[in-house]
């Protein structure tokens, strides 16, 4: 048993340690220089408010005052501490060494969230064998590890409603064998939910689950609900107040104005970025979806598995029903599921970039999926769960910087590229750079050459003498020759530049799928 232990530990540690060097050496999202500057808005905001300076007067009159920083309090002191070592290795700006080392903090966060998961899914079946299995699909599912490594909202977001359901079902357990949750466990689910809700004002959705939990203990436990509340007032009482501070301190927006809160959820759910998510073929915009949208891009990112997993509830209904904790766990799963999932639906939240919004969600479909497998033939999971582990470390191998990508095998049936987001979140900006400066030695230009493309490419050309950028939207405008244009970060539909030569076509292949997905162009125009 201490042999086997020895083994998981060990494996999860060659696994983060090869997750963050991958996320240190990978290319920048779009949206980091956004995130850096939210925190520098909200911290000049904290230290205004002692030095009377006015910066807190820019904060509430920020557009994007209600973004949450939460994340960055866990990230910020290792970017501080590594980015200078980041800089070097990537041959970057200080600055941009710095967009990059939070993707180091992200990857941390989401390897601690394992360990969780773990837990979490050994509540649930009471299976040692059935929880690493789980945690090694959780860990290995391509679209995870690859938003791990870059991602720093949503898998900060989706590791801390982990560990909230942990704590959740801990106290859940108390009650159901009548024994008394210390100020511990108290303080904990306190400050972790306080946290998720500071990283996104979407994380309140997690006391929907905290109380579809306590209605289905009450109600299998046939308790009085009055009764329960009087006898429980105090642990009541002191999880209201915790929640309460430190959502409070965890969020300089609401200190001179509490009331703010409640204006910050009414702002996130229509979010002003109106953008056009191409979902099977159809562009379908943010602020106007059709209730099918979450439902073809689950049927498209969820692993197989899981799929069949979900479609065997009815063969293992009765095992589910009448089991005593391990019923409230499996139904708070599942009802907290249908309940947010027919809240986006009714209040049309918007969504784009795919599922990434609402990616906190599959953890749960993992757990009710692999549980159902579980019940029906332990030793059919098993073998079905060793073969898709297996099955993506290759994908993962094959699609290399591009995992966040990921589309199931339904998906390699159809057109991808025609069908689905490709790289909407600009990582292929690394690799057009070395092909620039790989291209421009061999022919001996010079460094004032300009460059027109999507965002961050310049972060990786800076240090290496090019100087001159630009959109990909003015390219047919410039008149000075020569320069190099490239298109990537969303689907490529924009005609290509006139009277331009492509020199690079970045692409990436799926395991078991003949065509390559073509991620971003890059032209030579002379």
């Amino acid at each position: 048993m201490l042999k086997q232990k020895s083994i998981i530990i060990f494996a999860l540690l060659f696994y983060a340690i090869i997750g963050s060097y991958l996320s240190i050496t990978n290319g920048i999202s779009h949206d980091q220089w956004h995130e850096q500057l939210n925190w520098s808005v909200n911290f000049n905001a904290i230290k205004g408010l002692f030095n009377n300076n006015g910066d807190y007067e820019i904060l509430i009159n920020y557009i994007d005052k209600y973004h949450g920083i939460g994340f960055h309090y866990f990230s910020q002191p290792i970017q501080f501490i590594t980015h200078k070592f980041i800089a070097n290795l990537n041959q970057v700006s200080d600055i941009s060494a710095y967009y990059i080392s939070r993707h180091l903090a992200v990857f941390l966060i989401f390897s601690i969230s394992a360990i969780f998961f773990y837990f979490l899914s050994l509540k649930v079946a009471s299976d040692k064998k059935f929880s690493v299995m789980a945690t090694f699909i959780y860990l290995l599912y391509p679209y995870f590890f690859g938003h791990a490594q870059i991602n720093g909202k949503d898998i900060p977001f989706l590791s801390l409603w982990i560990i909230c359901s942990y704590y959740l079902f801990t106290i859940i357990e108390n009650f159901y064998f009548d024994k008394k949750n210390s100020f511990k466990t108290i303080l904990s689910i306190s400050f972790f939910t306080a946290f998720l809700i500071s990283i996104r004002i979407t994380g309140v959705l997690i006391l929907i689950e905290y109380f579809i939990a306590l209605i289905i203990f009450i109600n299998i436990k046939n308790i009085k609900i009055f009764a329960f509340l009087n006898n429980n007032k105090n642990f009541i009482i002191l999880f209201s107040f915790l929640l309460c501070l430190f959502v409070y301190i965890l969020n300089p927006v609401l200190w001179l104005n509490p009331l703010e809160f409640f204006k910050s959820i009414e702002w996130m759910g229509k979010y002003y970025h109106d953008i056009c998510t191409l979902t099977f073929g159809k562009c379908m915009r943010a602020l106007n979806l059709p209730a099918s949208y979450i439902f073809i891009w689950f049927f498209f990112k969820l692993p197989i598995l899981i799929l069949v997993g979900l479609t065997m509830y009815p063969f293992v209904e009765k095992k589910i029903m009448n089991n005593g904790i391990k019923t409230i766990y499996y139904l708070t799963l599942v009802f907290t599921l249908l309940g947010l999932l027919s809240i986006f639906i009714i209040k049309k939240v918007a969504l784009y970039d795919e599922i990434r919004h609402i990616m906190f969600l599959i953890p749960l479909i993992f757990l009710i999926a692999l549980y159902n497998i579980f019940l029906f033939n332990k030793k059919v999971y098993y073998f079905l769960t060793i073969l898709v582990s297996i099955f993506f470390v290759f994908e993962n191998v094959s699609l290399k910087k591009y995992q966040y990508t990921w589309l199931n095998s339904f998906a390699k049936l159809t057109n991808i590229e025609k069908n689905f987001q490709i790289d909407y979140l600009g990582i292929s900006n690394k690799n057009i750079s070395k092909k620039i400066i790989s291209h421009a030695t061999k022919n001996n230009l010079n460094k004032d050459i300009c460059i027109y493309g999507g965002p961050y490419t310049e972060a990786f050309l800076e240090k290496r003498g090019f100087s001159c950028f630009g959109t990909y939207g003015i390219v047919d405008a410039v008149k000075n020759r020569p320069f190099y244009a490239y298109q990537n970060v969303r689907n490529i539909k924009r005609s290509k530049p006139k009277d331009c030569n492509l020199i690079h076509l970045e692409k990436y292949n799926y395991f078991f799928y003949s065509k390559d997905i073509i991620a971003a162009k890059l032209w030579y125009c002379d």
